[in-house]
Formats: structure tokens, sequence, C-alpha cells
């Protein structure tokens, strides 16, 4: 079939999913009163899936939503969680390689919605600022994972914690501003593509609990769908912070979450 330069995609996806992702700051500081701030900013938003980081064992029945898997290497108070309105049918866990004090993990969801599969990976990178050749590599892992495990006409979405803003190498190499970490698998930055023109720091000096790590404001936490796909599926339409305000006098979290409209 020839290419058409007016619709490449077919005819586009009009209807649309809502992912939110967001790290939750496990259980430090207020965590109880903050775990309340959390499920009230998730109501107000109304996601129809959450991949959270830095998740805590049974959050997802705790925060309300009825279909949910974790993920976490040693312990319950930390880890990887996704949540969803719709079915979970399969799931699968990894650690991610990296030296004492800088391994990542990935978590990976395909979930039954009602209009085809979603497959959702979350993750978390290396956090140290020096530890961009460990997230590089650990970059090339997940995508690895991703493209073994991908539907090539659904959305694929990548999503959650990189420790890496936009223009770093580690970032480089999902975005198709490098050779990729795998041939053909490229990302869309929902909010370089949907968001409102700003910054989009998720680690920013406003937030009191993130200014004791001494770091300047970073965009850090993304939300990525795979490119392309056919009606554009996956792609980002919009794209906002969460997490930006006070619920009952306490931020729900260190680090302010991502909310994406995309293609569905």
């Amino acid at each position: 079939m020839a290419y058409d330069i007016a619709a490449p995609y077919g005819r586009l996806i009009e209807t649309t999913l809502r992912l939110m992702t967001w790290n939750v700051w496990a259980r430090f500081g207020p965590w109880e009163r903050r775990e309340t701030a959390i499920r009230e900013t998730l109501e107000r938003h109304d996601p129809d899936i959450v991949a959270l980081v830095e998740a805590w064992e049974g959050q997802g029945a705790r925060l309300d939503m009825p279909h949910h898997v974790f993920g976490g290497e040693d312990s319950e108070d930390s880890g990887l969680a996704i949540m969803s309105r719709w079915p979970i049918t399969r799931h699968e866990f990894r650690p991610l390689p990296g030296p004492e004090g800088a391994t990542g993990v990935v978590l990976f969801a395909e979930i039954d919605g009602p209009r085809g599969v979603v497959q959702v990976f979350v993750v978390a990178l290396a956090w140290q600022l020096e530890h961009s050749a460990v997230r590089q590599a650990q970059v090339r892992e997940v995508s690895a994972f991703i493209a073994d495990r991908q539907r090539r006409r659904c959305p694929t979405i990548l999503c959650g914690d990189f420790n890496a803003d936009p223009d770093s190498d580690e970032m480089r190499l999902l975005t198709g501003k490098s050779a990729p970490a795998v041939p053909g698998l490229v990302f869309y930055d929902a909010w370089e593509t949907a968001g409102d023109g700003g910054p989009g720091y998720t680690w920013a000096r406003t937030n009191p609990w993130a200014v004791p790590l001494l770091w300047p404001d970073r965009r850090i936490d993304h939300v990525m769908p795979a490119w392309p796909r056919p009606g554009g599926a996956g792609h980002p339409v919009r794209c906002e912070l969460v997490g930006t305000e006070a619920v009952g006098g306490v931020l729900p979290s260190d680090h302010y979450g991502i909310l994406a409209d995309l293609r569905y």
C-alpha cells in the first residue's frame, strides 16, 4: 500500500486512556498522611492505569484500584506497582544490573482493556548523578525486554523514575536522539509531545521534601509510549504534572507525578 503523507498512521484513534506514573517515596516522612493525599490526588484525576515507583506491598488495594501487581527485590516497603481499572492478564518483574547501591528494577504488566491490550513497563533506574553509564546499561536491558514482549499493534508504554533528564545519554537512547538501544524501538516523550510547554520538573525545589538532596530542578520521571503504532495508538494528546499541591496540609511525595492521555 502506498504511503499516505496526509495520514501516515491511517485513521487516527480519537479515544484515549489516562495513565499516571509517580514515585510515591515509600514509607518516608508522614507516610500515612501522604498516602491519604496520594489517594485523593488519584481520585481527582481518575486515571485508568497507575504505575508507581517506591510503592509498598498492598498499596494497590489501599488506593482502591481493583487490579494491581507489585514487584520488589527484597522489601515489601519499596518496589514497583502497576494498578489498573481493567484486568491484568500477566506480569513480570526483573532486577536490572548495577553495582551495589546502583541497581534498578522493571515491572511489566499486560492489561486487558476495553479496546484491546495495553502493555505497561515501569522502571526505577540507578539514582545517583554519577551513574549515567549504569543507567545506559539498564536502558539497554529494559529495551531488550520490551522488544521481546511488545505487541506492535497496541499501546506499549514505558514509564517511571529514570533519574535522568531528557537530554541525558540514557534518555537519548530511547527517543531517537541517538542510535536506539534496540533497532526500531523508539519512544515519544509525552511531556515534550503534549505538555504545556513548561519545564515539567518532577524533582523541584518548590517541593520541600526534595530540598534536602540539594539537586537542581529536574525532569526525571517520564511517560514514553512506543512509536509508531497503527492509528497512532499510544500517541500522547495531553500531559500534565500532578501532586504539586498539598492535600490536608501535606504534599503527597518528594516527586511530582506525570499524567498523560494517550490514544487508545
